[in-house]
């Protein structure tokens, strides 16, 4: 069953018993100066039943959404594991949520302003726990959204 606006759903479902994570890597080094003003390039995923699921750009009108090992993407350097709440859904159940956010999510419509990788975390993390995640993970996304067409470098003091 997939959690979303379903009257079968019930509180139960966010305090559930297994945990949430949302698992946070770095896109680039000047994180680790950034990241202390409240700004970064993250990528990040869905940490639950001991698999990680995030959203990736291709080329082919198919599902940009994965399963990996948590804290182990590839290209990126692990920041940190953020509890984002719990959930009662089973390991298939989770697999059916990211199934029927697979059509959203596909990879040749990846952007990073409007449909990142943190985007699909926000809205998997919403299905499983009612929760969003962290404003700070997607901020220069917001930013760079909000920002007027001639402003290019992305950060709001431009």
């Amino acid at each position: 069953m997939f959690c979303g606006r379903s009257s079968r759903c019930s509180d139960d479902n966010r305090k559930g018993s297994v945990p949430v994570f949302l698992n946070v890597y770095d896109l680039t080094p000047i994180n680790g100066y950034t990241y202390w003003v409240g700004l970064g390039v993250y990528h990040s995923g869905v940490q639950v039943h001991n698999v990680e699921y995030a959203f990736g750009a291709h080329e082919y009108p198919t599902t940009g959404i994965f399963e990996g090992v948590p804290t182990k993407c590839d290209g990126f350097t692990f920041r940190k594991s953020i509890l984002i709440g719990k959930t009662n859904l089973g390991p298939g159940e989770v697999r059916k949520v990211m199934e029927d956010l697979a059509p959203e999510y596909k990879g040749n419509a990846y952007n990073l302003i409007t449909k990142n990788c943190n985007h699909f975390c926000n809205a998997a993390c919403l299905k499983l726990t009612s929760n969003p995640i962290p404003s700070w993970v997607n901020r220069l996304a917001r930013i760079g959204n909000d920002s007027p067409k001639e402003v290019s470098c992305g950060l709001p003091l431009c």
